[in-house]
């Protein structure tokens, strides 16, 4: 949906900018009257587009405040996200892949992304067939600001929060017409606090006796993240471009937690009480290096090579204390390193012809390839001397590559507008876990079709229908069979017999846009075979396995709406709604019957101008409870506020107070016959910042102004 219309500019579509972070995944460029500003939501034939810089998160906040805010899109307090209630989602940086984004920490990282880096976010719920075929639930792109204009500019931004909390950053650019560059750099500090409680009751098969235990832990995080990003770009002739990039982002911190235990026979005073404390150190780097060539091949062709190297080390340090209260015993000590050391490697070469009845041909080639080995090692601590446990540690090595091609076609007939799309993907897939020289083998090779279909009526809207074929691989962590005992009441472990999971995706719709006043709606249909989920099952009194399985098959169709608008000069307003029901088969597990859920998941936005430079803004978004294969999951409630107030043409005061009503929590419920449990996890995501946007240089002055919402 397109936003109000002020003066009239001739400006092309967010697709064409899309093609110079990833030229295979653009969509036909369509030449449209604007005005005054760009669009704050751009409906194209294969993808939306959503400009961020009118959401206040996005001058302190991270990536994943700012994704929250966004139609169907939902980040839970861990980073974890999720389109349309699938959380099988690839997550691009300008197009490319990120190890960032990859692993059971990939959520986190984008609580360590600045949302003040991000140009504008690309929502793909029915990929093209230039984009990887990963990924069930959607790609979400992320674009980054790319400071294109005349001169030498910069950027200035520092603000603080409660409990030592602050972001500080800047950035400075440089461009000379055929020269092009920009350097910044960020630094963060963040805290997070976080209780959880977990009640359960386990039923032994054979005897039918219960045990009833609780768990609380109570955590402290405090990290610093430091990082450092630069490009440059050069024009050889006016139609080639040689550029390289540089991106990197350390994490420092500690982590703490206490631990209490307690547990005995259901109705009856426990007979067992301990508690576990934790001083954890993390010391993490990811680094995002590219390379890439954009030229024109005669009057109607270009070519596109890229070549990106990206990196993922984690290393994280714990020393864990255990007393015994019931029976009295002495304490024990223990310590747990966990390594991760993750490489990948992108090229894509991507051909593009238009031809003279308007359409475009696309043709592209990508090999993907990635190592990522897992090491971790634990001891217990014996009179002072650590004597390695053989039970904690494990090496695992996961090793694949992907060689895809795809050929793409766009094309626009009067008032229709076709894509059409097919890839190949040919995935070779190895594991290693070298703790007992077990090896295994995940191949897959697969034809991926796509099609978007679009007509345009009079009265500025539109008619769509897409469909998209998507494969899931398993994560390479869940594929390692070792079980995890970082937590000793709650263990954890991969299945090496993991099938990736294979999606059909459908939808249809309209969107409609007119002074004032705009609305769309969108009907879908998703039909997974092979979906991956968590089992839960005990193998102890008070002790509980969470393993990988596949469920043979699951669906999932609802009814997205958005509409947005403006009443008179000084309030805006967005809304959006998926209305939404999923069914779940998982007796091939061994539970009872299909499972079906509904349910309705809300966003909303108001901006209320006081006086020409003074903003309020509020947003909410609640997430709707559902099932899972053996229980269910809670709602989540999340209320923002901002006030942002305009000095001076230069400098921004912005206050942000996220999570108001602490309503980002997980609450899970198992119920099976041999456990009930019930677990709450509650971060304190009442976070407030208070910070100075100042622009130096008449460029950057507009940047400064980017939160304007007087637009």
């Amino acid at each position: 949906m397109r936003r109000n219309l002020v003066s009239a500019v001739v400006l092309s579509l967010a697709s064409a900018q899309s093609a110079n972070a990833d030229p295979s995944a653009a969509a036909p460029t369509e030449t449209v009257v604007v005005t005054g500003e760009r669009p704050g939501t751009q409906k194209l034939i294969d993808r939306t587009v959503y400009t961020i810089s009118k959401d206040m998160q996005s001058t302190f906040g991270t990536a994943a405040d700012v994704l929250n805010n966004i139609p169907s899109v939902i980040v839970d307090a861990d980073g974890n996200v999720s389109l349309r209630n699938d959380s099988n989602v690839v997550i691009l940086i300008d197009g490319k892949p990120s190890t960032q984004f990859s692993g059971s920490t990939g959520g986190a990282s984008l609580a360590e992304i600045p949302a003040s880096d991000i140009d504008r976010i690309e929502v793909m719920t029915t990929p093209p067939a230039g984009i990887k075929a990963s990924g069930s639930g959607g790609v979400i792109n992320i674009v980054t600001k790319k400071h294109l204009d005349e001169g030498l500019s910069g950027l200035v931004r520092g603000s603080v929060g409660l409990e030592g909390r602050f972001v500080a950053g800047g950035v400075l650019s440089y461009n000379t017409g055929r020269f092009k560059s920009s350097f910044g750099i960020d630094l963060r500090q963040d805290v997070r606090d976080r209780l959880s409680r977990d009640s359960r009751v386990v039923t032994d098969p054979i005897t039918a006796l219960e045990t009833a235990s609780r768990q609380s832990v109570d955590e402290t995080a405090r990290r610093l993240v430091p990082s450092v990003k630069a490009s440059l770009d050069y024009a050889i002739t006016s139609g080639q471009t040689i550029g390289v990039s540089f991106n990197q982002r350390n994490l420092i911190g500690w982590r703490d937690f206490l631990q209490a235990d307690e547990s005995g026979p259901a109705g009856q005073p426990i007979d067992s009480q301990s508690d576990r404390s934790s001083r954890g150190h993390e010391w993490d780097t990811y680094a995002d290096e590219g390379l890439h060539y954009d030229g024109a091949l005669g009057a109607n062709g270009s070519l596109s090579l890229s070549l990106v190297r990206t990196i993922k080390r984690e290393d994280e340090h714990y020393a864990y204390v255990n007393r015994f209260t019931l029976p009295v015993a002495a304490p024990t000590f223990d310590t747990l390193r966990l390594g991760l050391d993750f490489k990948e490697i992108d090229f894509a070469a991507d051909y593009q012809r238009s031809f003279a009845f308007g359409g475009v041909l696309k043709l592209g080639y990508n090999f993907d390839t990635n190592d990522n080995l897992f090491d971790n090692s634990g001891a217990n601590i014996i009179g002072g001397v650590p004597i390695p446990n053989p039970v904690l540690s494990n090496i695992f090595r996961y090793r694949n590559h992907v060689n895809a091609g795809y050929a793409e076609f766009d094309a626009t007939w009067e008032a229709w507008q076709v894509n059409a799309g097919l890839r190949y993907e040919s995935n070779s897939a190895a594991t290693l876990l070298v703790t007992g020289n077990v090896s295994g083998r995940n191949d897959d090779v697969g034809f991926y079709p796509s099609v978007h279909l679009k007509r345009t009526f009079a009265g500025n809207w539109d008619l769509f229908a897409n469909a998209a074929r998507r494969i899931t691989r398993p994560d390479p962590e869940a594929l390692n069979p070792f079980i995890d005992f970082q937590d000793t009441h709650n263990l954890r472990a991969g299945n090496a017999s993991l099938l990736p999971k294979d999606t059909w995706l459908y939808e249809f719709g309209f969107d409609q846009s007119g002074t004032g006043f705009n609305f769309g709606a969108t009907a879908y249909y998703r039909f997974d075979r092979n979906s991956i989920t968590d089992v839960a099952e005990p193998v102890g009194p008070d002790v509980v396995l969470v393993r990988k399985e596949n469920l043979p098959r699951s669906r999932a169709f609802g009814l997205e709406l958005e509409t947005d608008g403006k009443f008179a000069d000084r309030l805006g307003y967005s809304l959006s709604a998926n209305v939404f029901s999923m069914q779940i088969d998982a007796r091939a597990l061994g539970f009872p019957n299909l499972q079906t859920t509904q349910g309705i998941n809300l966003k909303a936005a108001v901006d209320y101008r006081l006086t020409a430079d003074d903003t309020f803004q509020i947003t909410f978004s609640r997430t709707a409870g559902r099932l899972t294969p053996q229980g269910t999951l809670g709602p989540v409630d999340v209320l923002n506020v901002g006030f942002k107030h305009n000095i001076d043409l230069q400098t921004t005061l912005v206050a942000t107070l996220s999570d108001l009503l602490n309503g980002q929590g997980l609450h899970r419920v198992v119920s099976t016959p041999t456990l009930q449990d019930a677990y709450l996890r509650l971060p304190y995501g009442r976070i407030l910042f208070v910070g100075i946007v100042y622009g130096l240089g008449e460029p950057l002055n507009k940047k400064a102004q980017e939160i304007d919402y007087d637009q």
